[in-house]
C-alpha cells in the first residue's frame, strides 16, 4: 500500500489574522516527504484522534486558589450530577452541571461543571458526570513549573549555530551545531544576499529557527524575543524574578550570574543585531527581513545535514522596526547584568529607528515565500508605535515620547485586536509596555493606556464567558497558529491582574491554560508531553518521529499551532474538510498549517507558565504603614559620570505590605536620571521610589526590586538608611 506523500509548506502567517482565514492555499511543493501514519484509517492515511470522553478538562491540572471548571458535551438539555474523585475512587466534592447550550466554534452542545470551590491537592483526581470519567489530573500550587522550564527549553532546543547538549535537553534530542559551515552546511557564517539585495556576505550565526523549517525571521524573532525578556521584566515587578533567574533553566549558561531567560534571549537578539545593515552600506541602520535556504529543504532534514545555499533577503521598515524595539528593551532590562550588551543593544536600537525614519516604506512582499515563509507586512505604523514606545521607556527622551504621542495608536481603540496580537499586529506590544514601565507620559494619559489594557481583557473575559468551551478567541478566527493567539490574550488579561489586582483577570489568564491542555472540542492537550492525550507529531524537520523512527517526537512543552479553518495545506485539506472551525487540527506532521511549531507560539505559552507557575498576590488598595523590612542596595554598573543600580525591598513583616513608598537620602551628589519599575523622585539628596501599581503587593517573605540610573561625580557612598511608608527599615 502506497504512503501518502505531502507538499511540506504553504504560505506562512499573513498581515491580517482575519485574512489569513480566507487565504487560499497557494502551496508551495518541493521534494515529496514519506510521512507514515500514526492514527489512521482504512486506507493508512492519518485521521484526527476524536475526543475519547465527553468530559473534557485540563489534563495537566488545576491550582488549589484557581478556577477548576470542565466542559460536558451531552445531548442532555438539563443540568446532570457531577462528582469529583480523589485517586483513591472517594467523592470528595459534587454538584450539577450549568446548561450552555450549542458552542458555535464547536458545533457541540457542551454544558459546565464547576468544582472551583474544592480547594484539596493531590494527584490523580477525575471528575465524573453522568457515569462517564475525565482523564486524571492534579490540583497542585506547583502545577506549572515544570512547564515554564520546558515550554523555556524548547528556545535552546530551537537553537541554531550550537551544538544541543544530551545532558541539557536528553540524549534523543542532542545534536550537532546546524549552520556553522561544517559541511555539507554552507553556514550562516558568510550568507549573501538573494541577487539585487547587495553585494556583500553577513555573518549571521545563532538566533533561533523560527519554526519547522531552518529559517530564521527577524519579524518573527522580534515578538518571540519582547515576549521572553517581557516575563522576566514583568517578573521583577511582581517580585517573583528568582523563578526565572540563574540556574533555573536546562541551557548551557546556566550558573554565570545572569537570568536563564535573559541568557536565552541573548542569543536571538545577539543574531538580530547581527541582520542590521552594517554602516557604510546602502540602507545603514536597516534589517535584513529574513535568512533562509534558497528552496525548500526535505523532511525531515536534520540542522547541521542542510546542504542548501542560505540567503539573506532584502532589508524591510517592519525587520528594521522590530529589531529597534527588542534592542531598546534590551537596554533597558539587561543593564543591571551587563552594561556594555545593553549600551550595544541602545545603539543598535537608536540606528534601526533613525533607518526606519529614513526608510518608511520597505515593504516585505506576500509573494516572497520560496524556500521559507513570506512573512509580508503591508502596514508598519504598529511597529513604528511599539518601537517608540520601548525607546521612550528606555531613555525618557522627548522625541521618542513625541513619536508615541503622534501616533494614532496612541489612542486606537483596536491596540489590542479581537482575535488578538501577533507577529504583524504589534501596537499592543507599546500599549503594554507603556502601561507597566514608569514614563515620564501625563498621569492621565497612562491611566486611558491602563485602561486599555483591562478594557481588553474584559473584552476577553466576554468572550470566554459566551462559549462552552472558555476560549478567549472569537468563533470566527481560527487561523494559522491559532494557540498563539490565545496564549497572547491570556497575556493581556494576566497583565490586566498586574495593574489592577483584580482576580477576575487571573482566573481568566489560568483558565485559558485548560483550553490548551485539553478542555477542548479534541479533548486534546496542545502541549506534547502535558496530559494524557498530547499532539505528538507536530511539523518539524528534526523532531520527526513520524517520518522518520530515529528521529524523536517534539520535547516535552512544545505547543502546535492549533485549529486552522483555513485548510491550507494537503494533509487538512483531504482530512479534516467540513470541520467546525475549533475542531479544524489534525496531530500529523504533514499539516504544517494546523500543526507546526513556532518561537511565536511557545513564546507566549512560556510567559503564562511562568505567570501560572507564581504564588499568587493581591493588588489594589491604600498604601498601609510599612512593617518590617530589610532593603538591599546594590551598584551594578559604574563608569566616568554615572552608575545604575538595584533596589530590592524585603517584607520581613507577618503582613502583606499593599502600596509603598521607599525613601532615602544620598550623601554623595548622586541624581537619578531614570528608573525602571518603580517611579523615583528627587528633592535636594533625597529620593522616594513610590511602587509602580502593578508591584504594589509585597507578601510576608515577599520582595520587589526596581532599578535606576544615576548620575554622579567622584565618590559615590551607597545609603545609609531607608524609610518604608514612612517607617524606618532593617
Amino acid at each position: 500500500m502506497p504512503v501518502p506523500t505531502y507538499p511540506l509548506r504553504g504560505p506562512r502567517r499573513t498581515v491580517s489574522w482575519i485574512a489569513a482565514a480566507a487565504l487560499s492555499a497557494a502551496l508551495l511543493v518541493t521534494g515529496p516527504a514519506t510521512v507514515s501514519a500514526v492514527g489512521a484509517d482504512a486506507a493508512g492515511a492519518a485521521v484526527p484522534a476524536a475526543a475519547d470522553t465527553p468530559v473534557r478538562t485540563n489534563q495537566l491540572g488545576y491550582l488549589p486558589d484557581g478556577p477548576k471548571r470542565a466542559t460536558v458535551v451531552t445531548a442532555s438539555a438539563t443540568p446532570l450530577a457531577w462528582q469529583l474523585r480523589n485517586a483513591a475512587g472517594t467523592a470528595v466534592a459534587s454538584g450539577t452541571t450549568t446548561v450552555r447550550g450549542t458552542d458555535t466554534a464547536s458545533r457541540e452542545a457542551t454544558q459546565l461543571a464547576d468544582f472551583s470551590a474544592y480547594t484539596g491537592t493531590g494527584s490523580g483526581f477525575t471528575l465524573v458526570v453522568d457515569g462517564r470519567s475525565s482523564h486524571p489530573f492534579a490540583i497542585d500550587a506547583g502545577l506549572y513549573k515544570a512547564l515554564r522550564s520546558d515550554a523555556m527549553s524548547f528556545f535552546y532546543q530551537q537553537r541554531s549555530g550550537i551544538a544541543i547538549e544530551a545532558s541539557l535537553a536528553g540524549a534523543g534530542y542532542a545534536r550537532p551545531a546546524g549552520h556553522l559551515g561544517v559541511a555539507p552546511n554552507k553556514g550562516d557564517t558568510s550568507v549573501p544576499c538573494q541577487a539585487g539585495v547587495c553585494d556583500y556576505s553577513r555573518d549571521v550565526r545563532g538566533g533561533w529557527y523560527d519554526a519547522g523549517d531552518h529559517g530564521k525571521y527577524v519579524v518573527n524573532g522580534g515578538i518571540s524575543t519582547w515576549l521572553m525578556v517581557n516575563a522576566f521584566e514583568r517578573a521583577g515587578r511582581a517580585g517573583t524574578a528568582a523563578g526565572l533567574g540563574d540556574s533555573t533553566l536546562r541551557i548551557p549558561e546556566r550558573g554565570n550570574g545572569v537570568p536563564d531567560v535573559l541568557d536565552e534571549a541573548r542569543w536571538e537578539l545577539d543574531f538580530l543585531m547581527r541582520m542590521q545593515v552594517p554602516a557604510g552600506k546602502p540602507l545603514a541602520g536597516t534589517a535584513f527581513h529574513k535568512i533562509h535556504d534558497a528552496a525548500w529543504t526535505a523532511l525531515p532534514t536534520r540542522p547541521e545535514r542542510d546542504d542548501q545555499q542560505r540567503e539573506l533577503h532584502r532589508p524591510s521598515t517592519a525587520a528594521t522596526l522590530n529589531l529597534a524595539a527588542t534592542a531598546a528593551q534590551c537596554a533597558r532590562v539587561y543593564a543591571p547584568y551587563d552594561a556594555a550588551f545593553a549600551a550595544r543593544c541602545l545603539d543598535a536600537a537608536r540606528r534601526a529607528w533613525t533607518a526606519a525614519r529614513a526608510n518608511p516604506a520597505l515593504i516585505a512582499p506576500d509573494s516572497d515565500g520560496t524556500g521559507g515563509g513570506a512573512y509580508g507586512d503591508a502596514t508598519v505604523s504598529d511597529e513604528f508605535y511599539w518601537a517608540g514606545a520601548e525607546l521612550y521607556a528606555t531613555t525618557g527622551e522627548a522625541a521618542y515620547r513625541d513619536a508615541v504621542t503622534g501616533s494614532s495608536w496612541h489612542t486606537a481603540a483596536n491596540a489590542f485586536p479581537g482575535a488578538g496580537f501577533g507577529w504583524a499586529d504589534t501596537a499592543a506590544l507599546g500599549r503594554l509596555t507603556l502601561a507597566t514601565v514608569p514614563t515620564g507620559l501625563s498621569a492621565s494619559d497612562t491611566a486611558r493606556i491602563r485602561a486599555s489594557v483591562t478594557t481588553a481583557a474584559d473584552g476577553y473575559l466576554s468572550l470566554m464567558a459566551g462559549q462552552g468551551y472558555a476560549v478567549p478567541l472569537p468563533a470566527t478566527t481560527y487561523v494559522w497558529g491559532s494557540n498563539s493567539l490565545v496564549a497572547n490574550n491570556a497575556v493581556v488579561m494576566a497583565v490586566a491582574h498586574d495593574l489592577t489586582g483584580q482576580q477576575r483577570y487571573r482566573a481568566g489568564a489560568v483558565e485559558t491554560l485548560d483550553y490548551l491542555l485539553g478542555r477542548n472540542t479534541l479533548g486534546l492537550s496542545y502541549v506534547t508531553g502535558y496530559g494524557a492525550r498530547s499532539a505528538q507529531n507536530q511539523h518539524h524537520r528534526f523532531w520527526a518521529h513520524q517520518a522518520d523512527a530515529s528521529l524523536p517526537h517534539p520535547p516535552a512543552g512544545s505547543l502546535a499551532g492549533g485549529p486552522n479553518a483555513g485548510l491550507q495545506d494537503p494533509v487538512a485539506e483531504e482530512k479534516l474538510a467540513g470541520c467546525a472551525p475549533a475542531a479544524c487540527y489534525i496531530d500529523d506532521i504533514g499539516s504544517y498549517s494546523t500543526n507546526e511549531v513556532a518561537v511565536n507560539w511557545n513564546a507566549p505559552l512560556a510567559w503564562l507558565a511562568a505567570y501560572a507557575a507564581e504564588p499568587t498576590a493581591g493588588g489594589g488598595g491604600e498604601p498601609q504603614p510599612g512593617a518590617g523590612c530589610a532593603v538591599t542596595y546594590r551598584v551594578d554598573s559604574t563608569w566616568t559620570s554615572g552608575f545604575t543600580a538595584t533596589v530590592t525591598v524585603r517584607n520581613t513583616s507577618t503582613t502583606a505590605v499593599d502600596g509603598w513608598t521607599l525613601g532615602w537620602t544620598y550623601s554623595g551628589g548622586q541624581r537619578v536620571t531614570s528608573a525602571w519599575s518603580a517611579t523615583v523622585g528627587q528633592s535636594g539628596a533625597t529620593v522616594t521610589a513610590k511602587d509602580a501599581g502593578w508591584n504594589r503587593a509585597i507578601p510576608p517573605g515577599g520582595s520587589v526590586s526596581f532599578g535606576f540610573q544615576a548620575a554622579v561625580t567622584g565618590a559615590n557612598p551607597a545609603p545609609t538608611a531607608f524609610t518604608l511608608n514612612a517607617s524606618a527599615c532593617d
